[in-house]
């Protein structure tokens, strides 16, 4: 089936699935971008249908049923921001009645999913965004040229830092909230996958190394001080094929909320990337520091101007190919080990719990491009490492 587009100054007919929680964000983004002309919100696929206070107005077509959805509202594209287990089988529904799609992140629970779905999107010829609103930053464009340019030297190493607070309800939230498996589902639903998973893809993307087969190896640690089966606090480092190194912490036990972060290590320098507020901070041997800030390209609007005119898709499933590899890595290696009671603590009032020190360990581990274990924290078991299968270079 030939795959729908559309026409200059046609708004593009546009399904949401899954418009609670961060479903939310979508809708409000829709909203902006059919203000502007570019998108018609034409149905939502809910299990339970919104009301139009819910909503905050005039509601569209509803369905529990995708395709029959698709099929009944005729459109042309869908943005599936559904439970992570049900990913590959929507984008599949989509692509087989030719509609393109703007999928949340994570793309899937495991590898095998991710390729049946990339594998799937392509044969059908529709046009597939992963929702990685971090790699439409036009702070990554201008990175990489200062990298080019010798700014910093030669690249050491990139760095990630995700020190983020989430309670106890948060993984409460939904049956797959904080779940490795469901059913004998994969779900994989974990702090470097999920909550933190930009910040992967975006150090990833700084070393130019997005793809599967970019992948040489994976080291992780995962731990949890909350009552959960996935990990709440970890690490991955990163071989690439070019011998670099990516080394990502994170944690949702911290004992402040800080804004993630890359930084990119050279020889002479360093470039932070604030990626949630498209900030940059240049320090080089010899200069002042340098702070910049950008704009960025959504990725809806940026899949409505590639079915318009062929503008380049900016995160296509094959660029998180690398990220898909950690995924993958993080749901084959050994269950989280549970942090010894003496190492965190409850603060009742915030309904949350805190692993005292890890705030400054993500931001080590960031910086010195180690794992927990290595830089001696004493909670962290050796790391588990994961070399990637033979990957299709599709």
């Amino acid at each position: 089936m030939s795959a729908p587009g559309t026409t200059l100054g046609t708004p593009l007919p546009v399904v949401l699935a899954g418009a609670r929680g961060h479903g939310r964000w979508h809708v409000d983004n829709i909203r902006r971008l059919q203000a502007k002309g570019l998108v018609r919100l034409v149905g939502i696929c809910e299990p339970t249908p919104l009301t139009e206070d819910e909503f905050g107005g005039e509601l569209p077509e509803q369905s529990a049923g995708f395709g029959a959805l698709l099929d009944s509202t005729g459109a042309h594209a869908a943005v599936i921001c559904t439970p992570i287990p049900t990913h590959t089988g929507l984008a599949l529904t989509a692509a087989s009645r030719g509609v393109h799609l703007l999928l949340e992140k994570p793309p899937a629970p495991s590898y095998p999913e991710f390729r049946r779905m990339a594998d799937g999107v392509a044969a059908a010829g529709v046009a597939c965004q992963i929702g990685f609103q971090s790699l439409g930053s036009h702070a990554l464009p201008a990175i990489r040229d200062l990298v080019a340019e010798g700014a910093v030297g030669r690249v050491t190493g990139v760095g990630g830092a995700g020190a983020w607070v989430r309670s106890e309800a948060y993984f409460r939230r939904a049956p797959w909230a904080g779940r490795r498996r469901l059913d004998g589902v994969d779900v994989v639903d974990g702090a470097l996958t999920n909550p933190l998973a930009h910040a992967v893809a975006t150090a990833l993307a700084l070393a130019g190394s997005t793809r599967a087969e970019d992948v040489a190896g994976i080291e992780t640690e995962l731990l949890r001080a909350n009552d959960i089966e996935s990990d709440d606090t970890s690490c991955v480092r990163v071989t690439t094929v070019q011998g670099g190194s990516v080394t990502v912490a994170a944690t949702l036990c911290a004992e402040r909320a800080d804004e993630p972060y890359v930084v990119v290590h050279g020889t002479s320098g360093r470039i932070t990337f604030w990626y949630k507020q498209d900030r940059v901070l240049l320090q080089r041997a010899d200069h002042g520091p340098e702070e910049l800030r950008f704009g960025r390209t959504d990725l809806l609007e940026n899949l409505a101007a590639h079915l318009r005119d062929g503008t380049p898709l900016l995160v296509t499933p094959d660029d998180t190919g690398a990220f898909m590899q950690v995924v993958e890595a993080i749901r084959s290696a050994p269950d989280p080990a549970p942090l010894p009671a003496g190492v965190w603590h409850r603060v009742p009032a915030e309904d949350r719990r805190v692993v005292p020190g890890v705030d400054a360990l993500v931001a080590a581990a960031a910086d010195r491009l180690s794992l927990y274990s290595e830089l001696g924290a004493p909670w962290a078991r050796p790391a588990y490492h994961h070399l990637p299968k033979e990957v299709s270079a599709r």
